[in-house]
């Protein structure tokens, strides 16, 4: 197994339940892929650096797990796909 961190930034305008139900399905995503979360911070609203999608602000949360080399292509794969992540940043620890 290798040691990732992954950053993502959820949309301002969502609600704190619809934020709390993205977080949660990240977490789901990489523990029924079989991976195990080791650390989760959450950086909390931020004002992004340059506009993404004309939004001016976001929400930061930093994971690391440890997963096998497929999941992060999955969990990639199913983020670029949400509508509520408008950014996100995936890195191998290990390297």
């Amino acid at each position: 197994m290798n040691n990732y961190e992954i950053m993502f930034i959820i949309a301002a305008s969502l609600e704190e339940e619809k934020r709390g139900a993205t977080i949660d399905m990240v977490k789901e995503i990489i523990t029924e892929e079989g991976g195990e979360i080791t650390n989760v911070d959450e950086w909390g609203m931020k004002k992004l650096a340059y506009p993404i999608q004309k939004k001016n602000e976001g929400y930061y949360m930093v994971m690391e797990f440890k997963a096998s080399a497929e999941l992060p292509l999955e969990l990639d794969r199913r983020l670029k796909i949400s509508d509520s992540i408008i950014r996100h940043m995936i890195i191998n620890k290990d390297e």
